[in-house]
């Protein structure tokens, strides 16, 4: 590789809400940033999807976008991650046979889970895959589309998650990362880190499966074809990418055995990286995202999405107004408790048919009181699933918060107070795309240490007093969702009935 103080990396990151490029120079320095922003598609209640095309699409927009504003930059490699794990079918020409079902927010295949889990048993499938078969689970969506949809499943023959099929789009190339491929339960062996046959010929039958490799492992080169559709030369190399959590987790340099990310975004993310292979039936035991890493993971179903509907609810009214009147209503919202299920649960409860809920409302409260109710909302929900990672093994030595939740201040605060865990801010917060693009860099040989490019910024600290209120506050919201989960059960059922 020559050293070019205008050599960089391009890098496309396809998440819940948007897509998002940056174009690296090799010495980590941002030298441009474009979104594009999306929408999901909601067909039916717990059912949530995205056309495989506007992936693509919107990476060809970013790329032309980056590069017409950098000219002098000689792009020398392309990194690309995505929110997983996604269901999209194609066929053997890979054309996409249907929309791509997302990860755990969809919680269509509830009946699929079930009969597989009976019938390949709960225990075996958490000792093989490292995690019970749940709503973020590929095998039990697989199934759904074969039983609800058999003419699109009989023409697929492919399965790409986002940054797979940016991969196969610009080089051509059918692969697919191990991370990605721990998180595909039932399909993948987690212990012996492969394909397990017997069980993918059950439940995806007719589907070749892709090749595995690591994420910073080359997948292939821009064909000539990709080249004059993006703009990016042809014959550059393209990584195989991973799923957006783990990326942001290299990004931010919270990769380390020790450490966790917390990932504040439409939905609040945890990765924790763990010493040894570890399982859980209440969390997900995957690959981490370099060989030989783990990770125990946990993910609530809304975070930021939760905040964007108040903010919706509340009309008028901008984040930085909400965030000014959250902060005066003091910890604890003045007698507020929000479980943050409005679209069902994820870890560590793992129940799709669980419901928000506001308690303790009084004509007195303000949408200050709300709005902090909220944010408090999914910091309890972080720390119930600390406590699942401490339970099931893991090791917390570091906290690392990134993603667009962040900025501000107060969120990441009342996260800090909650769990009683320290945070570690990184200078850029932009997100997976950024470690994307490091690991492209390490493709062509940088050698630089990603805490190099992305050092820390600043650090959040607990309050003493507010901590301690706070753990009464827990021990409430543990008891209000097993006092209503028969309840939030039943009012499911309705509104699916009334569809």
């Amino acid at each position: 590789m020559r050293s070019s103080s205008r050599q960089a990396v391009l890098a496309v990151d396809i998440g819940t809400s948007s897509s998002k490029g940056v174009l690296v120079g090799t010495d980590g320095r941002l030298l441009g940033t474009a979104v594009r922003p999306h929408s999901v598609d909601r067909p039916a209640p717990g059912q949530v999807e995205m056309d495989g095309w506007t992936w693509w699409e919107e990476f060809v927009g970013l790329s032309r976008e980056l590069t017409a504003g950098a000219p002098e930059a000689e792009v020398v490699a392309v990194g690309v991650s995505g929110m997983g794990p996604c269901v999209l079918l194609a066929d053997a020409d890979g054309a996409p046979v249907r929309r791509a079902i997302l990860y755990g927010v969809d919680t269509r295949a509830t009946e699929q889970i079930a009969a597989m889990t009976e019938r390949l048993g709960a225990e075996e499938i958490v000792a093989r895959c490292g995690s019970a078969l749940s709503t973020q689970a590929v095998g039990p969506k697989i199934a759904w589309v074969a039983e609800h949809e058999p003419e699109a499943y009989a023409r697929a023959r492919m399965l790409f998650m986002p940054s797979s099929w940016l991969v196969y789009r610009l080089t051509g190339e059918y692969a697919l990362d191990h991370h990605s491929a721990s998180q595909s339960a039932p399909l993948y062996d987690s212990s012996a880190g492969q394909w397990h046959t017997p069980w993918a010929a059950q439940a995806a039958p007719g589907i070749d499966l892709p090749r595995l490799a690591w994420p910073q492992e080359t997948a292939g080169a821009v064909t000539p074809e990709a080249a004059r559709a993006t703009g990016l030369p042809a014959g550059i190399p393209v990584i195989t990418g991973t799923i957006d959590a783990w990326s942001e987790a290299v990004s931010a340099d919270a990769q380390n055995v020790g450490d966790l990310m917390i990932m504040y975004g439409s939905t609040m993310f945890l990765v924790n990286t763990v010493p040894q292979r570890l399982t859980s039936p209440t969390l997900w035991g995957t690959a981490g995202a370099f060989e030989g890493t783990s990770s125990l993971a946990g993910g609530l179903a809304t975070s930021g999405a939760l905040t964007a509907w108040m903010k919706d609810l509340f009309g008028s009214a901008d984040y930085p107004e909400l965030l000014a009147e959250a902060a005066i209503s003091p910890p604890g919202s003045r007698g507020l408790l929000v479980l943050p299920h409005f679209a069902g649960e994820r870890t560590p409860i793992n129940d799709p048919h669980a419901r928000g809920l506001i308690a303790g409302l009084t004509l007195s409260h303000s949408r200050g009181d709300l709005y902090r109710a909220a944010l408090e909302a999914t910091a309890l929900g972080v720390r119930h699933n600390i406590a699942a990672m401490w339970e099931a093994g893991g090791q917390i030595d570091r906290a690392v918060a990134v993603g667009g939740g962040t900025q501000g201040g107060l969120w990441t605060q009342i996260v800090s107070d909650v769990t009683g865990l320290p945070q570690t801010i990184p200078s850029v917060t932009i997100g997976a795309s950024y470690g994307a693009a490091y690991l492209a860099a390490r493709a062509v040989g940088v050698e630089a240490d990603i805490a190099a490019w992305n050092p820390p910024a600043g650090e959040v600290t607990p309050s003493p007093a507010a901590s301690a209120h706070y753990d009464e506050l827990f021990q409430l919201y543990q008891e209000s969702y097993a006092a209503t989960a028969e309840i939030s059960h039943a009012l499911a059922a309705r509104q699916a009935a009334s569809d």
